[in-house]
């Protein structure tokens, strides 16, 4: 049921449109004058439908739609003035103000149907259109298979949090996760048992990181975890209960159960020394140190705390 805010200090006007607006199955709101008008349309459920009469207490509906105009709310809303005023100039003063369309008093039930209708239609418009966007921006920024963000984004969020590293003098932990021996998946199950390894382990990998943390695919089967203001012994322990959630839970996949480990390579940002590429070459060398080590390892690069963790986390 759309909502309909009714603005106007006529109670009995008020009362007669509310009772046209619920009968063609609108929720009717009303107020009675424009500061309580604006205070209502500029919340963050305001309604999207708006009948607002020229001449009100406080503020007219002229300022009332100005305000809500320059609100730059996301969602649109679509306002009727309500006037008695006939001069085109005063017509032509509520279109320039931001009003979508206006009504001459007394009111014709039909035409206000009528004009409600347009409106509905132009709002129905613009959530598509907006629902259409955000599809278009979610996808590219993200993975298609795993819904994740995708290795552009999050190489970008990488750079800024290194920025910020750089800025803030704060520490970043960088993690790389590789599924272990996934060549002999593919060539076991074939590359559509494959695809469905990635994604399962995809949704495995947000359980055991903050909310502030990000996780993107950084390539096949790697993924790439970035933990702003974690330290390495931090940043191991949570590599450690990523690569052991995995290890521990078999994937379904149709009839199959599939045994499937993660090796994981973990970097920390040190003090001083802020620097994308060195994070990910210190990660990538643990990672590659986990390989040999025998996989379903967590390891750690870099010289700042690795001498403390020289001992694997994993299995």
């Amino acid at each position: 049921m759309s909502k309909v805010l009714i603005a106007d200090d006529d109670r009995i006007s008020c009362k007669l449109l509310s009772s046209l607006l619920t009968k063609w199955g609108y929720q009717a709101d009303i107020v009675y004058d424009g500061v309580e008008a604006k205070r209502e349309l500029t919340k963050p459920d305001a309604a999207q439908l708006a009948i607002l009469d020229w001449m009100m207490p406080g503020l007219d509906g002229i300022q009332v739609i100005k305000a809500v105009r320059a609100a730059s709310r996301e969602a649109y809303t679509y306002m009727l003035l309500l006037t008695s005023k006939g001069q085109k100039q005063d017509l032509l003063e509520g279109l320039d103000a931001g009003a979508d369309d206006y009504l001459k008093k007394p009111l014709d039930p039909a035409e206000l149907r009528a004009r409600l209708r347009v409106g509905a239609r132009i709002l129905g418009l613009e959530r598509r259109l907006v629902t259409a966007r955000e599809t278009t921006e979610h996808q590219a920024t993200h993975d298609l298979l795993t819904g994740l963000y995708n290795r552009a984004t999050i190489i970008e969020l990488l750079n800024q949090e290194v920025s910020r590293c750089r800025n803030e003098d704060r520490k970043l932990s960088v993690l790389i996760a590789d599924v272990d021996r996934f060549s002999a998946i593919n060539d076991t199950y074939g590359h559509l048992v494959g695809d469905q390894v990635i994604k399962q382990i995809a949704g495995k990998m947000g359980s055991p990181l903050r909310p502030k943390d990000s996780i993107g695919r950084f390539g096949g089967e790697q993924f790439l975890i970035l933990a702003p203001n974690c330290t390495l012994n931090q940043a191991m322990v949570t590599a450690e209960r990523l690569r052991h959630r995995v290890a521990t839970e078999k994937l379904t996949i149709g009839q199959a159960g599939i045994a499937v480990t993660v090796s994981v390579g973990v970097s920390t940002i040190r003090d001083g020394v802020a620097d994308m590429k060195v994070a990910l070459q210190e990660a990538d060398s643990a990672l590659r140190e986990s390989k040999k080590k025998g996989r379903n390892r967590v390891e750690c690069g870099g010289p700042s705390e690795a001498a403390t963790l020289s001992q694997p986390f994993g299995v």
